[in-house]
């Protein structure tokens, strides 16, 4: 199985989006599943449950801060800003936001948004692509790093 289906496993299996991202990205960086699913923990639901940034988007952006390296520091920093602006405009081109709520159509931080999530498996059945997506452009982006 590649990295992209790995990671969509993992989040069918029970972890959110960010620590599904960054368990199986960040194991090349040294960054082992238990360590990746805390760092993760606080990201899924658009940050903290709060509908913001799609938790596979922040999970994919710290893998870039990994992953780019520069001879100076303040050069790593550019390279991975960029790498960071790519991600976004490729996800948000496929899916036209980066927003959590506006992906879902519903807004997990409302008691009505809550329900028509619950009721509709959202999570299960919209989040996926997400997930699939923000790892297909990692990949291309780590490729390209």
């Amino acid at each position: 199985m590649n990295k992209v289906d790995t990671a969509v496993e993992l989040f069918r299996s029970g972890l959110n989006c960010s620590q599904a991202m960054l368990t199986v990205f960040g194991e090349p960086h040294g960054l082992d599943s238990t360590t990746a699913s805390k760092l993760g923990r606080p990201l899924g639901g658009g940050m903290g449950r709060l509908a913001r940034t799609c938790g596979a988007l922040t999970g994919a952006m710290l893998i870039l801060g990994l992953s780019v390296e520069r001879e100076e520091e303040k050069e790593s920093r550019t390279a991975t800003a960029h790498a960071v602006q790519e991600l976004m405009r490729r996800f948000e081109a496929r899916h036209g936001t980066s927003e959590c709520r506006v992906l879902l159509g519903a807004d997990m931080t409302t008691e009505d948004g809550m329900n028509k999530i619950q009721e509709e498996k959202l999570i299960s059945t919209v989040c996926p692509t997400f997930v699939r997506d923000a790892a297909q452009i990692l990949e291309e982006l780590l490729g390209a790093s």
